[in-house]
């Protein structure tokens, strides 16, 4: 389902307050409060480092180096991290790393960035590193305000699980997902000034480095490169999925309902295309770059994943 500025549901496809956990979707507003008490200026962050802390990146080398160096320019080192090894999305680094036999690291984990910058929070306000990924730690109590305030949901509301590296994670309906994203592309006349600022930063440093966000032939990462960061967009776990289109407050979030990935990318990138935020010829890149192509075992092309004609109505 898609929202205007204003909040108004302008697209829809089953139900648009069904309610999920929105999984890693919510990263570039976990980041807010770091971002909004001025984390990145006095920690010296670059904008690849902001864009990792919003990310579920592969693991790639860029990306463990972004992360490494958020934690020295922040004082830590990667005993800090609690978000738990884990074998990096990027397949060819996780080969790599067996045939050289060598262990999967927590920095090598997707949520790694979003580790760190909660690690910088804490760094930041004088709050203690343990227990950081704790529901009822001040860092996770200010991201919860932040997720409450940007959704436009009541955060006694907000249900909470945990998620797989560990953090609290957030339950809400998708409609308000996409509210918050709304909020992300272009920060509402209603924010006060240093939200406005933060959100913007955010949206600026996703766009201008969409390989942090994801990595080498993602569905983040090609979506932000081939529009030119026109849109900005971000996967969650369970296949959900947030894009907003970048300074017009117009936001997308889709579900696929029983968590599959198979059909993310096609479904996506035809309701963008119905949207009118991407192009035909946009579609064809975005495609052609995530192989959504079937073959046998000759490698000969015989099908393509796309989404189906209903989707098209």
């Amino acid at each position: 389902m898609a929202v205007d500025s204003k909040g108004r549901v302008i697209y829809s496809l089953g139900d648009p307050r069904a309610v999920t956990f929105w999984r890693s979707a919510a990263k570039p507003l976990q980041a807010l409060p770091l971002v909004e008490e001025g984390g990145i200026e006095y920690f010296g962050l670059t904008a690849q480092e902001l864009a990792v802390i919003c990310s579920s990146h592969g693991g790639e080398e860029e990306h463990v180096q972004a992360v490494t160096s958020i934690l020295r320019k922040t004082g830590l080192t990667e005993d800090a991290l609690k978000c738990g090894p884990a074998a990096p999305m990027n397949g060819s680094v996780a080969r790599s790393l067996l045939r050289n036999n060598m262990p999967f690291l927590p920095v090598h984990n997707p949520c790694s960035g979003k580790h760190a910058g909660m690690l910088a929070l804490c760094q930041l306000k004088g709050w203690p590193v343990k227990g950081y990924y704790q529901a009822d730690h001040p860092v996770q109590q200010a991201i919860l305000k932040a997720i409450s305030e940007t959704a436009n949901y009541r955060q006694a509301d907000i249900k909470l699980g945990i998620d797989g590296c560990g953090v609290p994670v957030h339950f809400l309906p998708i409609f308000n997902m996409a509210i918050a994203f709304s909020s992300l592309s272009q920060p509402p006349e209603t924010a006060g000034a240093s939200r406005k600022r933060a959100l913007q930063k955010i949206c600026d440093a996703m766009t201008s480095n969409p390989f942090f966000v994801a990595g080498t032939n993602c569905l983040d990462t090609v979506l932000m490169e081939i529009t030119g960061g026109r849109l900005v967009a971000k996967l969650g776990s369970e296949s959900v999925y947030c894009v907003g289109l970048k300074n017009n407050g117009m936001a997308l979030c889709l579900k696929i309902e029983d968590g599959g990935y198979r059909a993310l990318a096609p479904a996506v990138i035809q309701a963008l295309v119905k949207l009118g935020w991407l192009t035909e010829e946009e579609a064809r890149q975005i495609r052609s770059k995530l192989r959504l192509t079937i073959t046998n075992h000759r490698g000969e092309t015989i099908g393509s994943l796309d989404a189906s004609e209903a989707f098209y109505k």
